[in-house]
């Protein structure tokens, strides 16, 4: 077989120097390094007593930081310098004693917030007319409830009416209608289907109530009725404290005898009755009536609706509305034009009056004695 020669090792060979050939055991790396000089390339050793210490060097990197920072900006600081203090003065001259003026305002707003608590008592109305006896048999004579009388159906017919719109007041009151809650208007769209006659029945059967009072407002200005169907004298009313300023309303209610009810009369004739209904003064004069008395129940008679105007114009100040339509005279078309003059009103009702029967056979008051 042909003999190879072998490459000798780095170590293997023939140099001036054996004796510091490099062992066996030492790494590729370090034989390369004495092989090929690469030792005389490497920069010259420094002393280790020359070399500072790291925190020593950090120091020193960062002291010259900070003197290369504050050489910098030193030639650009005198143009500078005024820009810089003009803000310094600007903001305590307007900033702060805006604050400090302001700051002592709202001190005397306090008692004015507290003031309007008392307001309520103050403005509450109460009735002081002098109280007239009403004559129970001249309601009995007109077919009118009586009151302390004995339960007949009359009595049991307007009984469901008054609750019915002391239920719907109660609710309209919750959804925040206001004083309008409390007030009704009772009307009809002709004459003589029997508008007064409702109007004196309901107020003679919500003054049953034991924690409610009513006022009954005669607002037929043309041809008034409520005082002579009750017996009551006349006197200044409604229609005066409208055109006269200096007549408070609550002044011209007259008492009577039946507990919890009050008249306001119509007051004197005139022409206008319509335009002062309309005038803004008119929301106040009508307020003041219920002011500070929740339980207070006013109902106006009206005038009809189709031969006057007053109706329409208090249908704006009320939550309710009562058509009385008659049984043998009131003819649709009349009663649709009478509910469209009162649309201002959120809720209309009708009332069938002068019915000689009943549809379901239901009649009121025999449970009592009456009627056989």
């Amino acid at each position: 077989m042909t003999e190879h020669t072998k490459i000798p090792l780095p170590g293997q060979m023939d140099e001036p120097d054996q004796s510091d050939a490099t062992p066996d055991s030492a790494t590729l790396i370090e034989r390369v390094v004495r092989n090929y000089d690469l030792v005389k390339l490497a920069p010259a050793p420094i002393p280790e007593n020359l070399i500072p210490p790291a925190k020593s060097r950090r120091r020193y990197r960062r002291a010259h930081e900070v003197e290369d920072a504050e050489v910098t900006p030193v030639a650009e600081t005198p143009p500078a310098a005024p820009v810089a203090a003009a803000p310094v003065q600007d903001r305590p001259e307007v900033v702060v004693p805006e604050v400090l003026a302001e700051a002592p305002a709202p001190a005397p707003a306090v008692p004015a917030v507290a003031e309007p608590a008392s307001l309520p008592a103050a403005q509450t109305v109460q009735f002081k007319g002098q109280r007239h006896p009403v004559k129970r048999a001249h309601l009995r004579e007109q077919g009118l409830i009586v009151p302390e009388g004995s339960v007949t159906g009359l009595l049991e017919e307007f009984r469901i009416v008054k609750r019915t719109l002391l239920l719907n007041a109660s609710q309209l009151r919750q959804q925040g209608m206001g004083y309008e809650s409390q007030r009704v208007l009772i009307c009809s769209p002709h004459p003589g289907e029997g508008k007064s006659f409702t109007s004196v029945n309901l107020a003679l059967a919500i003054a049953a109530e034991k924690d409610s009072e009513v006022l009954l407002v005669d607002a037929d200005f043309a041809k008034p009725s409520v005082l002579s169907m009750l017996g009551l004298p006349g006197g200044p009313g409604l229609m005066d404290a409208l055109a006269k300023p200096d007549i408070d309303v609550a002044d011209c209610v007259i008492g009577t005898d039946i507990p919890g009810l009050w008249v306001l009369p119509a007051g004197n004739a005139t022409t206008s009755d319509t335009e002062w209904l309309s005038h803004t003064r008119a929301r106040e004069v009508l307020d003041r009536l219920v002011m500070g008395a929740p339980n207070r129940f006013v109902i106006f008679d009206s005038p009809p609706a189709l031969a006057a105007s007053p109706a329409a114009e208090l249908a704006k100040y009320v939550g309710q509305a009562v058509v009385v339509a008659r049984a043998d005279r009131t003819g649709q078309g009349a009663l649709e034009d009478a509910i469209s003059l009162l649309s201002a009103c959120p809720n209309i009702q009708l009332l069938l009056n002068a019915v000689h029967f009943s549809p379901s056979g239901r009649r009121f008051g025999s449970y009592y004695g009456y009627g056989g």
